[in-house]
Order: structure tokens, then C-alpha cells, then sequence
């Protein structure tokens, strides 16, 4: 993940019913004009610090991500005296650590779009409009997922199964990443303290 932001959260917000979803306006497209959408080449470490509200609860702590193209992620968190890790290979998750840092962590497709790589299920047919120079696509039939890029630039993926949202990640120019679930009411916060570029990985670390 190519971090040229000062900072860069990860939110987790919540509350009320899933929003029902309208279809797309614009102009249509050629599905194939989706851009690639993938993790830029190389090996980065991310570090933060992070804060996490649920209901009434508040927790801090620090963490740090290692991402290496093409396909695999893996996220530490720290906080008191516990600590927790998930690692994404693929299309595979795997976590540890207490309950809490099992709730901090999105599903697959949505964990990758936050660091900016599109990765969703193969689904028949895909609807694209332009729409102000940023790129829409509904995929799926009904639609399952919305897609919204601006160059090569992921901005936003929304699962919107049966029309309403269910969950959704958005990414803004400035490097802030959103990642909501309309129905539930937490709220994770990343900020970013240093990204350096690294050599590989030991590979021991996509198990943890």
C-alpha cells in the first residue's frame, strides 16, 4: 500500500438501518474500462497508532502494517498488555489474539480494498458509468457489490446485497480510509506515525 499521506485512519462507524442503495445515473461504459486496482510493488511497513470505540467502550494502542505485492497483508495490533495479528494471503484470512482484535478486522474483500487493491468474488455482469470523472460499477446480478475508482485510485467498494449497504470501505485523496457497517456501532481510527519501504518478508509472518 503506497502511503503518501501525513496520516491515514481506518474508521469503523456504525448506527441505524442499512441504507437502501439507488441504481446507478450516467453514462454507460464498457465493463472492461475497471481499472487493475492492485497493490503497488515492493514491501512496506506502516506503523500507527490506533483508537477503538465500541457502544460505550474506548480502546488505544499502536500497531503496524507489512504489505508485500501482489497478495499479502498482515496487520499487528497492540494494546495494554495484549496483542493480536491477522494475516491476508490471497483470499485467505487468518487471526489471533483476544475477541476484541477479531472485531477490528473486515472481511477479506474489504480488507483488501482499505489498502487500496480490488478483490471481490467473480459475479456475471458489471455496470459502468462515469460519473464527474470518477469511475462506478455495480457488479452482480442483482448487484452484489459498487465499485468507485478515480484513475488507478480505489476510492470506495460497498457491499450492497438484496440493494441495501451492508458494509462498506472509502478511501479519500488525503489518504484517510473509512470502513463503516450501518447497522453496528464501532469505530476504529488509524493514524499513521511512519511508512518505510523494506526488503521481503520472512515468510513465517503470513501465519500468525
Amino acid at each position: 500500500m503506497k502511503v503518501t499521506a501525513p496520516a491515514i485512519a481506518l474508521l469503523f462507524v456504525a448506527g441505524g438501518c442499512a441504507p437502501v442503495m439507488q441504481p446507478l445515473k450516467g453514462t454507460p461504459t464498457p465493463a472492461q474500462t475497471l481499472p487493475a486496482l492492485q497493490l503497488p510493488e515492493g514491501h512496506q511497513k506502516i506503523v500507527f497508532k490506533w483508537e477503538y470505540a465500541d457502544g460505550e467502550m474506548l480502546t488505544r494502542g499502536e500497531g503496524a502494517f507489512r504489505v508485500a505485492a501482489p497478495d499479502s497483508a498482515r496487520l499487528d495490533f497492540f494494546f495494554g498488555g495484549f496483542a493480536g495479528a491477522a494475516a491476508l494471503v490471497g483470499d485467505t484470512l487468518r487471526a489471533n489474539g483476544p475477541d476484541l482484535m477479531r472485531r477490528l478486522i473486515p472481511p477479506v474483500p474489504l480488507m483488501w480494498a482499505a489498502l487500496g487493491r480490488l478483490r471481490i468474488p467473480a459475479l456475471p455482469d458489471t455496470m459502468v458509468v462515469l460519473q464527474n470523472g470518477l469511475l462506478v460499477a455495480d457488479v452482480g446480478r442483482p448487484v452484489e457489490w459498487r465499485i468507485s475508482a478515480r484513475g488507478d485510485t480505489l476510492m470506495s467498494l460497498q457491499h450492497i446485497p438484496g440493494g441495501k449497504l451492508s458494509e462498506e470501505v472509502s478511501r479519500t485523496p488525503g489518504g484517510d480510509v473509512v470502513y463503516s457497517v450501518p447497522t453496528a456501532r464501532r469505530h476504529l481510527k488509524l493514524t499513521i506515525v511512519k511508512t518505510e519501504e523494506t526488503g521481503p518478508f520472512d515468510a513465517s509472518i503470513w501465519n500468525p
